[in-house]
């Protein structure tokens, strides 16, 4: 006790130092206004929480350490307690100064309370003392708040069944029940008329940290292909004749150092300006469209074949002579000018090795937001601009690379059977999106099956291309790097006929596209009452045998007459996430249950082209633009509801189109989704009983 009273006076002396008023947690109470005497209420008391502070609940075991939350009620004849308060899903903490574990809240606090009516005057008063801590210097705040529960509209009427509700229409508005007796608060009302998820500004506190920390993932993997790219045979090259640049001339060591570093920025400044003008001139929405395309989706598979033709000996391919001429002419005046002509003139010599990975780079960021191409421009050119300076800086350490030679062009060929691999991706996504059925899941794999046998017989030695040297004998390296190529065929070869290869879930075309599935011939079929026949099932589909829907409309519609909540899936054909998540989360027993017991399913493809009747046609309020597409209209309700335009996406939806948790993104972790979906199903049903 006495460590208490010391805590709570230093925190007061604190407050008083730095001579404000901090308040921030702020309380606020709800409870059911129509109430029936000998009926059990439930007072809802909500939190609002400050970011980076965190609210201590009301119990843990730790007896003399910080202020817990306390309830004090007010005696009166018209209530009784039943219970005490509840507070709900609070989250652990080792609290350093007090050494002991405690239970927070962050964001927002929900505690609860029953209350039995005793009487029709019911008036329900008390105070809440609690204690507010922050994580950025270990500040704490107490506080307290005053509450009262009047203006209830009781009733004498003994509590009455509930009578069949007739199946809410969709067009016409859905009332809540008016039956004052029921034993349970009514549910909200709500209209049919359909506008979207209803988004809760404080629902979304703390989800940045999660989209934060897998934007961060995105960049090192964009800086990781930056450095990839060095070991190409285009760039490698580069590395001596970049040096000698810098050593022709007598000059100072901080001078040098000065030319280097301006040479490096301008390597960055190059690269990232294409990155820049992706995300400036084709927007949000414009990026998610480049991404699916069929025209630029197809270009880069004509591109990557070209190159990978090119790699495996069949032709060479160089940049325009008389454009990398006049740069060289200018990089050889010298200068602060020549150093820049010198960088431009690096990009353009390596332009073709490093165009299908900067390629690459740009049309898997069109998924995201629109700051995120520019970042993985800057994060690969500074992957790819750092050994250059540095040597630059250090020229001396030239002399400890390896000489070029036939290590190179195996490093070469092994990248055109990668290329070959690759390029099929970018092809599946046209030929998922306009549902041409050109390259199904099987198809994709045989011939990944044939270009990996074939690259493993090459690093063997087995088979030579044009440039190459014999090799007389296979190094450990080679036979090891072998090993692997032909365990990932052996690997393969079950995907034939339906294994998930969830590994590649993310680069495969969907599984339905199997036209021989025997895990699915296996599998038991999962029935599931559908309120009518999907829209677009003929060609959409969900995995694993789940049934569900493919039009928002139709499924909150079907959702408020079985009174399930709606599990919204915003996906794409495109997205090499969304296949991971279904192939490593979604086919988990313990989710699999839940998506197909306890929610309404529907899947909304942002990308997909296919265009809707002329009536169904509509301008979006959030750029003026005419959506004729499913594709379109389902990337701009997600944008316009939910001010987000990722994927995957998952949002669980009341009958009155509330969010109920905490949207949630790609998180491989099936313990997390299976918390997530049980926050969602336990708020619907505090919501309507």
């Amino acid at each position: 006790m006495t460590l208490r009273l010391l805590a709570l006076f230093v925190f007061v002396l604190t407050l008083s130092a730095h001579g404000q008023i901090l308040t921030p947690t702020k309380f606020s109470h709800t409870a059911p206004k129509q109430v029936t005497i000998g009926q059990e209420i439930e007072l809802v008391f909500t939190a609002k929480i400050e970011k980076t502070w965190y609210l201590y609940s009301t119990e843990f075991p730790c007896e003399d350490g910080p202020l817990k939350t306390a309830f004090t009620f007010e005696p009166n004849d018209s209530y009784r307690l039943v219970g005490g308060i509840v507070p709900v899903k609070p989250v652990d903490k080792y609290d350093e100064i007090f050494e002991c574990n405690v239970k927070i809240f962050k964001g927002t606090g929900e505690f609860r309370q029953k209350v039995k009516v005793l009487a029709a005057n019911l008036k329900i008063a008390g105070n809440i003392e609690f204690q507010t801590c922050t994580e950025v210097n270990g500040q704490c705040v107490p506080g307290e708040h005053d509450f009262v529960f009047d203006g209830f509209t009781a009733s004498g009427q003994a509590p009455k069944p509930k009578t069949e509700e007739k199946k809410p229409d969709a067009e016409t508005p859905v009332p809540a029940a008016d039956d004052t007796t029921n034993t349970k608060p009514s549910p909200p009302r709500f209209t049919a008329k359909i506008e979207g998820p209803r988004l809760d500004p404080t629902i979304l506190e703390g989800q940045s940290e999660v989209e934060q920390e897998s934007f961060w993932a995105y960049l090192v993997f964009a800086f990781v292909l930056g450095l990839t790219s060095l070991i190409t045979p285009c760039v490698f090259p580069m590395i001596p004749m970049t040096v000698t640049f810098f050593l022709k001339d007598d000059q100072s060591r901080a001078a040098g150092i000065r030319k280097a570093l301006v040479f490096g920025f301008s390597i960055v400044a190059i690269y990232t300006l294409a990155g820049t003008l992706f995300a400036v001139l084709l927007g949000a929405d414009g990026l998610n469209a480049l991404a699916t395309h069929w025209a630029p989706n197809l270009f880069v598979f004509v591109i990557f074949i070209v190159f990978a033709l090119s790699f495996l000996g069949l032709f060479e391919i160089n940049a325009p002579h008389q454009l990398v001429n006049k740069v060289d002419q200018q990089a050889e005046k010298g200068g602060w000018g020549g150093i820049f002509f010198m960088a431009a003139t690096l990009v353009l010599v390596s332009f073709s090795c490093t165009i299908p990975i900067v390629g690459n780079v740009v049309v898997m960021a069109a998924g995201g937001q629109v700051i995120k191409p520019v970042l993985a421009m800057l994060f690969y050119s500074l992957a790819f601009a750092l050994p250059f300076t540095l040597f630059a800086i250090f020229p001396e350490w030239i002399k400890s690379l390896p000489k070029s030679g036939g290590w190179l062009n195996t490093v070469k060929v092994t990248l055109g059977f990668l290329e070959l691999a690759l390029c099929l991706k970018f092809f599946s996504i046209a030929d998922q999106a306009y549902h041409w059925g050109l390259l199904d899941r099987e198809v994709n794999i045989a011939i990944w099956i044939v270009l990996f046998a074939l690259l493993g017989f090459y690093i063997l030695g087995k088979i030579r291309m044009p440039s190459d040297t014999p090799v007389e004998r296979v190094t450990v390296p080679r036979l090891l790097i072998a090993a692997f190529i032909f365990s990932f065929v052996l690997y393969l070869i079950p995907g034939m006929w339906g294994a998930p290869l969830k590994a590649l879930a993310g680069y495969l075309p969907p599984q339905n596209t199997l036209d021989f599935d025997l895990v699915a011939m296996t599998r038991a079929q999962q029935e599931k009452d559908m309120c009518e026949e999907p829209r677009f099932s003929d060609f959409l589909h969900l995995p694993h045998g789940l049934q569900g829907y493919f039009d928002y409309q139709q499924a909150l519609a079907c959702a408020r007459e079985q009174k399930k909540p709606l599990f919204i899936d915003f996906t794409g054909h495109g997205c090499t996430n969304c296949r991971e998540m279904e192939a490593v989360v979604w086919s988990d027993p313990q989710v699999l249950q839940r998506l197909q017991n306890d929610f309404v399913l529907v899947a909304l493809y942002v990308d997909d082209k296919t265009q809707l009747p002329e009536s169904e046609w509509y301008t979006s309020s959030y750029d003026n633009k005419v959506k004729k597409t499913i594709g379109k209209q389902n990337a701009d309700l997600q944008i316009r509801n939910l001010e987000n335009n990722a994927q995957p996406f998952y949002v669980l939806v009341g009958a009155d189109e509330r969010v109920l948790a905490w949207p949630y993104g790609y998180d491989r972790s099936v313990e997390e989704f299976v918390a997530f979906l049980e926050r969602g199903k336990k708020k619907y049903e505090e919501l309507y009983p």
